[in-house]
């Protein structure tokens, strides 16, 4: 918008309160009540006795105060005193007006954002995946909470007040085409004491054992000294109500199932616990799952198994077959026990 002549100045315009005089030269400024500090006296514009006053010469500015040149008297009356705006005081704007574009980068800080106004509209999603991000946790790495015992109030939680227990997935293979053996290697530690294996929906080529067996690194422990050290006990029932039981003490590995030589195997599922590998005693697992033949008649087998070798240094394991393979769509699954 264009002016004829200036343009209007935008101020801090203020009428101050009235003023009874008496006989003296000085007298406080204000509005309201509340002090008012003058730039200048040519940024006062006083009427004394209907006469407007010069400044600098009929009265100066000294803080919140005017001082006439001479005395006043009761009989004197401040028709007004009008402070204009000082420079660079553009006065209160008006509501609305503010732009984003007016106002300095960084310029509010925290003691201008009100308590409990950011709401999670006004949080940028950077704020968490922007971080530089973490494979593992120190038990004193915090986590933000709402505590709903003190009003939903944010405090902070670290890891290692956080409840226990659960499983940690350590490693998984999926078995896709035909395989002899399924092998974990170096895959127990110190990490975790007692161990659970999700073996899934695998096929089998032929009727049989499936077998499980310890390793250490890449050696089977079957014909060395901890060779002959695996005992067993299997149970198991199939839909036509034949039995597949069986036992055997000191032999090279756990059988996890069996059959009746007439029943054969097609699809097996089943979860088996590990307990402490580690530990310079024997060793224990156990085993429980189902698997069904060609025609879907359902088996359902339990296995107890007892390594009676003391060695600490067991650390992966193997599953094979006493005749024919794996094979296609399953996966074997290993979890660490978290105490």
């Amino acid at each position: 918008m264009t002016y004829v002549g200036a343009t209007p100045t935008t101020g801090d315009f203020k009428v101050l309160d009235s003023i009874t005089t008496s006989s003296a030269t000085t007298f406080n400024l204000r509005q309201g009540g509340v002090a008012v500090y003058p730039q200048s006296s040519a940024h006062v514009l006083c009427v004394l006795n209907g006469v407007l006053q010069t400044g600098g010469s009929s009265f100066n500015i000294v803080n919140d105060t005017i001082v006439f040149a001479s005395s006043l008297s009761s009989s004197d009356v401040i028709n007004q005193i009008l402070v204009l705006g000082n420079v660079n005081d553009i006065g209160v704007p008006s509501d609305d007006t503010v732009s984003t574009a007016k106002i300095q980068a960084d310029a509010i800080n925290s003691s201008l954002i009100a308590d409990n106004s950011i709401s999670d509209e006004h949080l940028d999603i950077t704020a968490i995946t922007g971080q530089t991000a973490i494979t593992s946790l120190a038990d004193t790495d915090k986590f933000l909470v709402s505590d709903a015992s003190d009003s939903g109030n944010l405090k902070y939680v670290e890891k290692q007040y956080l409840p226990s227990g659960g499983l940690v997935k350590i490693s998984s293979q999926t078995i896709s085409s035909t395989v002899s053996t399924i092998d974990f290697t170096s895959v127990f530690s110190s990490t975790y004491k007692n161990y659970m294996i999700v073996f899934s929906n695998i096929q089998i080529s032929s009727t049989g054992e499936t077998r499980f067996q310890f390793k250490v690194g890449s050696t089977v422990q079957n014909s060395d000294s901890s060779g002959n050290d695996y005992n067993w006990v299997n149970q198991g029932r199939h839909i036509n109500n034949g039995d597949a039981n069986g036992q055997q003490a000191g032999t090279t590995s756990f059988r996890i199932h069996g059959d009746n030589n007439s029943y054969q195997d097609n699809d097996v599922s089943f979860t088996m616990m590990i307990f402490n590998p580690l530990i310079a005693r024997k060793k224990r697992v156990i085993a429980h799952g189902n698997y069904t033949n060609a025609s879907e008649y359902l088996a359902l087998f339990s296995m107890s198994g007892l390594h009676s070798s003391t060695a600490t240094n067991f650390d992966g394991f193997r599953f094979s077959r006493s005749a024919g393979s794996f094979y296609a769509n399953g996966e074997v699954t290993l979890y660490g026990l978290v105490s």
